[in-house]
């Protein structure tokens, strides 16, 4: 098929440079297809011979054309069927990081639980009482950052980094229970035992980690954090 283009476009790049002008006497006789190409152009007939507009035939087979001094060049796509290349799929938008919303929410919550683990470490490392009420009031505002962060995670990093910062508000929860615990039961605690106390080293390590995170905007996993 790719013959038969070619020879009509020469004969009609032809008639183009020769300036020959289309008698009264053509007709227009039939139409051109090609294979694999929607639409059709009209024939003309002079002369007992078939022509084509050039330009007609360019747009027929999603071709192009240039002009250089008295040549004319017809380009056809590089497929030669006369089907377009398919455009490569687009690459996955990257995952957004953390929202500004959730970003602020975070930061209050981060700050609400570290006040909570300060006072526990200090009412230890000082031998103060620790009751219900004492945690309580730490509890609840950690709490209520907790679900403020909730409400404000809205991409998929702040949905993530939420599961930690909720693992580590229950961790939080049950180091103050520990702590509670021991002291209804009047267990000695000496000033430094929250120090290499497993729950207190893992509390330290998720924050570290999640304020890392922080600086950062983007979600990075941490099994300290689970």
């Amino acid at each position: 098929m790719k013959d038969k283009l070619s020879s009509a476009v020469l004969v009609v790049a032809l008639l183009a440079m020769s300036g020959l002008c289309l008698s009264q006497a053509a007709q227009q006789n039939g139409a051109l297809i090609v294979s694999g190409q929607p639409g059709q152009t009209p024939v003309l007939q002079i002369n007992g011979k078939s022509y084509v507009d050039i330009e007609a035939l360019a747009r027929l087979t999603n071709g192009s054309l240039s002009f250089k001094g008295n040549q004319v060049t017809l380009t056809l796509p590089a497929s030669g069927g006369g089907t377009p290349t398919p455009a490569p799929p687009a690459s996955p938008a990257a995952s957004p990081g953390f929202s500004k919303d959730f970003m602020r929410a975070g930061i209050e919550l981060g700050s609400s639980i570290r006040e909570w683990r300060t006072a526990l470490s200090s009412a230890v490392q000082n031998g103060y009482p620790v009751t219900p009420d004492f945690v309580a009031a730490y509890r609840g505002q950690a709490a209520t950052n907790l679900r403020l962060a909730s409400v404000a995670a809205t991409t998929d990093s702040d949905r993530n980094a939420f599961q930690l910062v909720s693992n580590l508000f229950d961790n939080m929860q049950k180091l103050s229970n520990k702590i509670l615990a021991a002291r209804k039961d009047m267990s000695y605690m000496t000033g430094d035992a929250l120090r290499d106390d497993p729950l207190n080293q893992q509390i330290l390590s998720c924050a570290r980690s999640l304020a890392s995170m922080a600086a950062s905007g983007q979600f990075q996993d941490d099994g300290s954090c689970h």
